[in-house]
């Protein structure tokens, strides 16, 4: 079987390399470098701290493949609520016994006992908080660099600083040749809607851009963690701490890379109020995520011999090791998941975005 993959992120390559490993003639096309859009703009935050049971399964086999390659930097992931914010604390209280129930290593923890373990995390003010023991931190390239090698020894024919187009919906068009899959795989990242639109397929997908920064290196031994209270999130990176938050609607045509000035002021200061440290800005910048109408991705076939993975909230990079092999099977003619199929919309819905480090509120 003759496979095309447009998207050389970390579920594109992914995706290629199991489909070659299984026998496919896999050719991937990247715009730009491997890894060179939204997955090298990651926060590589990894965890299986799920209370659906489909995103806990998918989450707990990316992070087994994770350990396999070698690439997982350990780590705890805590997540809690603050007093007065009392919606969020019930959510955090209700989501723990339901991951426990999908066999997830995770607990509520006394955030006395918490603050004890982790002097420089400011705990006197929480209401709630839940730990997710079996997590880690992944670097995106690292990650990317490691599949590419498995892709190019399984024989898929990389194709990098190639924008292309789709001719049909088997059909690649790249600027110096077309040629005709059997099937294509577009994992384009924002991209996708537009890709799979030049064939007439709508899908229901939305850019928004993130930003995040690295501080400067601190003396502190601190976990993964996100303060639903305060919509900020942190981990390890390069000796400091890599932090980001929030979201915004973005062009994906036309946007900015580069981290607002107010967003490293407002990040800094966040951090500050939920730890003892006070450090500066190493360095900043902003990544394109896409979203979808329910939050779950859009992963299958959208036209005869045409398939889609994309809409991932910026838990993409976290999941690609169980997506990109799911992403595989679909091509050669396997499973795919029922909640993630793209058939579940009519691809003209309207809807709002919301951030993917979050969670629902009952």
């Amino acid at each position: 079987m003759r496979v095309a993959v447009v998207g050389g992120g970390a579920v594109g390559v992914t995706a290629a390399t199991e489909a070659a490993e299984a026998g496919a003639d896999v050719v991937l096309y990247e715009r730009s470098d491997l890894a060179g859009g939204s997955t090298g703009r990651a926060a590589g935050i990894c965890y299986d701290a799920y209370a659906e049971d489909v995103d806990a399964a998918v989450a707990a086999e990316a992070l087994s493949r994770f350990r396999e390659l070698g690439v997982l930097t350990e780590c705890p992931y805590v997540w809690y609520a603050r007093e007065g914010d009392d919606s969020k604390a019930a959510a955090v209280r209700e989501q723990v016994p339901r991951m426990e129930a999908h066999g997830r290593d995770v607990s509520l923890v006394d955030p006395d006992e918490l603050g004890e373990r982790y002097p420089q995390l400011r705990t006197d003010d929480l209401a709630v908080a839940a730990i997710a023991h079996r997590a880690g931190h992944v670097d995106p390239t690292e990650y990317v660099q490691a599949m590419a090698e498995r892709a190019l020894a399984a024989g898929v024919g990389v194709r990098t600083e190639r924008e292309v187009s789709l001719a049909g919906p088997t059909t690649v068009d790249a600027s110096d040749e077309t040629v005709e899959f059997d099937v294509v795989l577009v994992a384009a990242g924002p991209a996708t809607k537009g890709l799979v639109g030049e064939v007439g397929v709508e899908i229901p997908l939305k850019a928004y851009r993130a930003q995040a920064l690295v501080t400067e290196p601190v003396r502190a031994t601190l976990p993964m963690a996100y303060d639903a209270s305060r919509e900020c999130y942190w981990r390890p990176r390069d000796g400091g701490l890599l932090v980001g938050d929030g979201t915004r609607e973005a062009d994906p045509d036309d946007w900015d890379p580069e981290a607002d000035a107010a967003f490293e002021a407002s990040a800094l200061e966040r951090l500050r109020d939920a730890t003892t440290l006070d450090p500066d800005v190493d360095r900043s910048w902003a990544g394109l995520c896409t979203a979808t109408p329910d939050r779950d991705p859009l992963l299958g076939e959208v036209a005869d011999g045409l398939h889609v993975a994309t809409g991932w909230h910026g838990h993409g990079l976290m999941r690609a090791p169980a997506l990109g092999a799911r992403a595989a099977e679909l091509l050669l003619g396997g499973e795919g998941i029922d909640a993630f199929d793209p058939d579940r919309f009519d691809g003209d819905e309207e809807f709002d975005v919301v951030e993917g480090m979050t969670f629902d509120e009952e």
